[in-house]
Parts: C-alpha cells; structure tokens; sequence
C-alpha cells in the first residue's frame, strides 16, 4: 500500500486550466441567453450532460454504473476488494435560470480529483466513487435531492419514482429515457454501505467572499419545511360579479402570503428564510376571477423548535385568510437540521491547514444532497466562494483559482480517507 505521503500529493496533479474547461463544457449545455444555464432533471440537457461526464470516465478507464433512480457513478478501484467506497460528488441539474457553476462545480471537482490521483499513482485502500444524484434542485419534480434520498433509503423509491411535474410526466417514466441514452453502463444497487460522503459546493452565500476566505469547512446545514398551498374560489366575469359574490382565489392567497409574512419576518436576527417562489394563477385572465391559486412556501432555520413552532402555524393561518374560498395545505418535504462533526469536517480541516490556504468553519444556508447522508455514514462538506453570494441566478460565478484549491482540497480528502 502506497501511504499518501510516499508520493506527491494528489492535490499537486489538479489542473485549474482543465477543470474550467470541464465546467464551460458542461455549461453549453443547456446555456441560457442571459449566461446562464437551463438542465432540469431528466430532462434531454441532464441526460446529455450525463453523457458527457460518463464518457470522460470511460476514456479515463473508469467503471461507470447507473442505479434505478437515475444516479450515476464513476467509480476507482481500491486496493482491498472487501473495503467500503469513499463517495464524491454533487448533481448535474439546474433551476430554470440557473447558474453554471452550483451543484456541477462538486462533481466536476471529485471527477478532477479522482483524475489527479491516477495520475500521480497513488494506491487506496478503498476504493472511490464519483457520483451524480438525480434530482438535486426539486425544480422539475418536487422534492429536492430525490436520488440521495432513495440511495439512503430505498424504501421511498416507489413513492419518488411516481411524483409527477407540472405536466403530469412522472419520473418514473423517465428513467427509461436515461437508461436508454446511456446504454451500456453496470447496475448499481441502492443503500450499498459507504465508509464516507464528501460533497464539495459553491457557498452559495456572501461570506467567504466578505471574509477573504478560500475554503469554507462547513459545519452543518439548516433545517427546512416545504409547503404547496392550493386556494380553491371560483372562476367569474370580472365586469359583472359584484364583489360579495365573489369566490377570488388571488385575493384570498394573497391575504394568505401577507399574513404568514408578518409573523415569519419577525426576525431581528434575519436568520430565518421564508420564501414563496412559485404562484400559480388560473385561468390566468385579466377578464376572469381568479378561480384557483397554487403557490409554494419554502421556510428554513438552523433550530428545530423554531421549524417545529412556527412551520405548524402555516395551515392555520391560511385557513384563517381563505374567505370565501377552501383551502388545501400540504407539507410535501421537511429536513431537519443537521451538524457535520467527526472524520470528515476533522480531515478537511487537517488537509486545509496543510496546504496553507485560508479557511474558516460555515454554516450552510442552502440544502444539499450531504444532508441525507448525516445518518448514513461519516459525512462533510467543502464550500468555495461565489461572486456576490449569487446563485440561482444567471449572474452566478467564481473564479478558477478558488475553483481549484476547492478540488486540491478535495482531492487530498479523498486520498486520506480512502487510505482510513
């Protein structure tokens, strides 16, 4: 067994001019008119950028493997046949208008590290996996991070296989799909044990930035609560239904969003996040009553009690404020709160301090695909900074540089706990 120290290390193999290429390839595909870039789950843009990472790992000699939710893996043998994998990696997916480098800067640099370390010959003892998961930003199908959460826990599989997008395509039936525009990978089971989970990610936040700090050892991740609410009225003429006749469902979700947000913005310290980012109108006339409302409540805090208090107050409220309309609230997800502590954050601290780049311990605001992990096995998150704090937004970027320590970084991770 080559110990890490025998040989360079595997951080000094990392090409910053080769994992920028790798990210405005995969940014081509499905890249807006505004810079950004368009790649919903499932949809023709994520297979094809699936496809793109598959084959640089086949040309790289690596096993490729696909599982029965759509996750890919690429994956390096280890030394000792009967060792539990290390595992790598982030999604490929994007929001509507999303950036270039979320969720896809976290494969492309376990893919660069993986890279780095066959290239400078370093043994592990375990073997190391790189992993795409499906479904990471909840966008096209709802809830997020829908492939971790079935590796972790199969038994949900069936349920996250028949959730429907807005069109009613189920995601079961565009598994197929994928398995058909990437035919020849092996099958990977779900639930397979695994020694450790590392996801390194764009902060997604202004702090790194506002710090001066390259790395980000990230501490936990807040809890969140998602709710739809769909407010039924009635549809009617504008000109001609006088007002206490009316069944408005705009009104009466709009009363709804007011209400919630005086109690949810009550927050001197601004750590909680409340949002509603999706507000669905029909029929959609300027001639017609609104006779139905479809909007969407996103509600984040790092305490479970504040969750737990305040999250149980949404269903309340909006019955208080539905009028004349029915009211229908439904929590479709939840995550608790969760800390990262133990071997991972430990080993990306002792790997940052050995390579001298400025660092500090973070707290993530943003849910990842590392947060289904917590209770699985041995888990830990890398953050590099983004310009501004901006993502989900067109405008997102960061640098090569910062890019590169993040997967020097990573890639030394890596190798120290696949020689564990």
């Amino acid at each position: 067994m080559n110990k890490s120290n025998a040989v360079p290390k595997a951080s000094t193999a990392i090409s910053e001019e080769r994992l920028w290429k790798r990210h405005m390839d995969m940014a081509a595909i499905g890249a807006t008119p505004g810079g950004g870039v368009n790649r919903q789950a499932l949809t023709q843009e994520d297979f094809e950028s699936r496809s793109l990472l598959v084959g640089w790992g086949k040309e790289l000699g690596f096993k490729c493997s696909m599982d029965a939710i759509g996750n890919i893996f690429v994956s390096r043998s280890g030394v000792d046949i009967n060792a539990i994998s290390v595992m790598s990696g982030s999604h490929l997916d994007t929001q509507p208008n999303g950036g270039r480098f979320d969720g896809i800067f976290g494969v492309l640099a376990a893919f660069e590290a993986l890279q780095a370390i066959d290239e400078v010959g370093i043994l592990t003892k375990r073997p190391i996996e790189i992993v795409v998961w499906t479904n990471e930003e909840g966008s096209r199908f709802q809830p997020g991070c829908m492939g971790s959460l079935a590796f972790v826990q199969p038994d949900q599989l069936e349920t996250l296989l028949a959730v429907k997008d807005d069109d009613g395509v189920e995601v079961r039936s565009e598994i197929p799909k994928l398995k058909e525009y990437l035919p020849d990978l092996d099958f990977h089971d779900l639930d397979t044990p695994l020694s450790a989970f590392i996801e390194a990610h764009i902060e997604q936040g202004p702090i790194l930035e506002q710090k001066s700090k390259t790395i980000g050892v990230v501490s936990g991740i807040q809890g969140t609560r998602r709710f739809t609410v769909q407010v039924y009225g009635e549809d009617a003429h504008s000109g001609t239904t006088p007002r206490g006749r009316r069944k408005d469902a705009l009104s009466s979700a709009v009363s709804m969003v007011t209400a919630l947000e005086k109690i949810f913005h009550n927050d001197p310290e601004d750590i909680l996040r409340f949002t509603v980012g999706r507000f669905d109108v029909s029929p959609n006339s300027p001639f017609v009553v609104p006779g139905h409302v479809r909007f969407s409540i996103d509600f984040r805090h790092p305490s479970q009690d504040v969750l737990n208090h305040l999250g149980d107050k949404v269903e309340g409220i909006c019955q208080s404020y539905a009028n004349n309309c029915t009211v229908d609230v439904t929590e479709i997800s939840s995550s608790p709160s969760i800390e990262f502590d133990g071997l991972v954050p430990n080993t990306i601290l002792e790997v940052v301090q050995n390579l001298d780049i400025p660092h500090m311990s973070i707290y993530s605001g943003a849910g990842h695909d590392a947060q289904n992990f917590s209770d699985f096995c041995p888990t830990g998150m890398i953050f590099v900074p983004c310009e501004k704090g901006i993502s989900h937004n067109e405008r997102e970027n960061a640098t090569p540089s910062d890019l590169a320590a993040g997967a020097r970084v990573l890639a030394d991770t890596i190798v120290e706990l696949a020689n564990r």
